[in-house]
C-alpha cells in the first residue's frame, strides 16, 4: 500500500478532534500522588483554581472536585459516553440511581438519551504510592431518532472486553469487530448497534519494530487513528509524528509500522450520521431550539434529580471494582 490510504495527519490538541458520528474524545493521563483518608491527594492543594483546575500543576489536575479529584455531578443529554479507564479507578454515579467503581481496563458506556445526571470522581485508593490515572472519554453522537430515548448505563468489564492478537501487536475491541474477535453488544439505541454503522472503537499496542495492517472497512465511514504514545510510526510510507491524528481511507488497508519504543494508539471509526449538529456545553441535539428545550428541561426535572448525599460520591477504600444497577442488580469484577 502506497500513502493514498493516509488522508491527513494533524497534531492531537486537546480535547481531540473526532469525526461524525463521534463529538470528542478526552485523554486524561494524571500523576495523583498518594491518597489521604478521604481518597484525596495527600498533597497541597495551593495554588490550584479549585473547581475549575485543568493546568496540570505537578502532573496532576483536580477538575472539577475541590476534595476527591473528578467531575460532580453534571448533565448530559443527547449522546453517549464511552469512558475506558487503562490505569486508576473511577467512582460513578448517577440520577437513574446507579453506582459504580471501575477501572484498570473496565469500559462503561452511558447512553445520556433524554437525560442523566452523573458524576465521575477518581478515588486514591492508594495511601502508600502514587495512584496514577488513564482514561480516555470518548463521546459517541445520537441520531435524531434516538436523542430523547430512556437513559441506560451499562459497564463492560475488562475480562469480558475481547482482545485481537498478532506478531507484535495487540488490539483491544471496545467496539466493532476485528477478524474473528467481535465486541461485546453496545447499549440497544447506540448508534454502534445500527447494523450498518460500521463503528469501531479499538485500542492499538504495538511492540518495537512491529508491523500489522489495519484491515480495510466500509467506503463512506470515517477513520481516525490517534497516535498518543511512542516515538515513530509509518502508515503504509507516511512517516507520523508523535501525537498525531491520522485521517485514513476506511477502504483502504493501511500497514502501520512501529519504530524503536512501543507505541499505543486509539482507532475511532463509524459512518457518519450526517445531521445538523447543536450542542451547548453536556446537550447535542440537532437545533439550537432542541439545545434551549434541554436546558429548560434540565431546570424544570433535574432529569430525574440527584439521590446522593453529595455531589461527588465516593465509595469505600476497600470497595471493589463493582457495579450496581437502578434495578438494584449488583456485578462484582473479579
Amino acid at each position: 500500500m502506497s500513502d493514498d490510504a493516509v488522508l491527513s495527519v494533524k497534531p492531537l490538541g486537546f480535547p481531540w478532534q473526532t469525526p461524525d458520528p463521534f463529538l470528542i474524545c478526552v485523554h486524561h493521563t494524571d500523576a495523583y500522588p498518594a491518597g489521604d483518608e478521604r481518597l484525596a491527594p495527600a498533597a497541597s492543594l495551593e495554588g490550584r483554581h479549585l473547581g475549575q483546575d485543568f493546568e496540570g500543576k505537578d502532573g496532576w489536575r483536580m477538575y472539577h472536585g475541590d476534595v476527591v479529584p473528578g467531575f460532580p455531578q453534571h448533565p448530559h443529554r443527547g449522546f453517549e459516553t464511552v469512558t475506558i479507564v487503562k490505569r486508576g479507578l473511577i467512582d460513578h454515579a448517577d440520577s437513574l440511581g446507579a453506582v459504580a467503581r471501575f477501572g484498570g481496563g473496565d469500559v462503561q458506556w452511558l447512553t445520556a438519551g433524554k437525560g442523566i445526571v452523573h458524576s465521575e470522581m477518581f478515588p486514591l485508593i492508594h495511601r502508600d504510592a502514587p495512584n496514577p490515572l488513564e482514561l480516555f472519554q470518548i463521546w459517541v453522537n445520537l441520531p435524531r431518532a434516538n436523542k430523547l430515548v430512556e437513559p441506560h448505563f451499562s459497564m463492560l468489564w475488562r475480562d469480558a472486553v475481547p482482545v485481537f492478537q498478532s506478531a507484535g501487536a495487540r488490539v483491544t475491541v471496545v467496539a466493532g469487530k476485528l477478524g474473528e474477535v467481535r465486541a461485546a453488544p453496545p447499549p440497544p439505541k447506540s448508534w454502534a448497534a445500527a447494523p450498518d454503522s460500521d463503528v469501531a472503537i479499538w485500542t492499538v499496542e504495538l511492540a518495537p519494530g512491529a508491523q500489522w495492517t489495519l484491515p480495510r472497512a466500509r467506503a463512506g465511514s470515517n477513520r481516525v487513528l490517534y497516535f498518543f504514545r511512542g516515538s515513530a510510526l509509518r502508515a503504509g510510507d507516511r512517516a507520523i509524528p508523535a501525537s498525531s491524528a491520522v485521517e485514513l481511507r476506511a477502504d483502504a488497508e493501511t500497514t502501520l509500522t512501529n519504530g524503536p519504543d512501543s507505541a499505543e494508539l486509539l482507532l475511532l471509526q463509524g459512518r457518519p450520521i450526517g445531521e445538523p449538529v447543536a450542542q451547548h456545553g453536556p446537550f447535542v441535539m440537532n437545533s439550537p431550539a432542541e439545545v434551549q428545550q434541554a436546558f429548560a428541561d434540565f431546570r424544570r426535572t433535574r432529569f430525574g434529580g440527584w439521590p446522593w448525599p453529595s455531589d461527588g460520591p465516593v465509595h469505600e477504600r476497600g470497595e471493589g471494582r463493582f457495579a450496581r444497577h437502578p434495578d438494584g442488580r449488583v456485578e462484582r469484577a473479579g
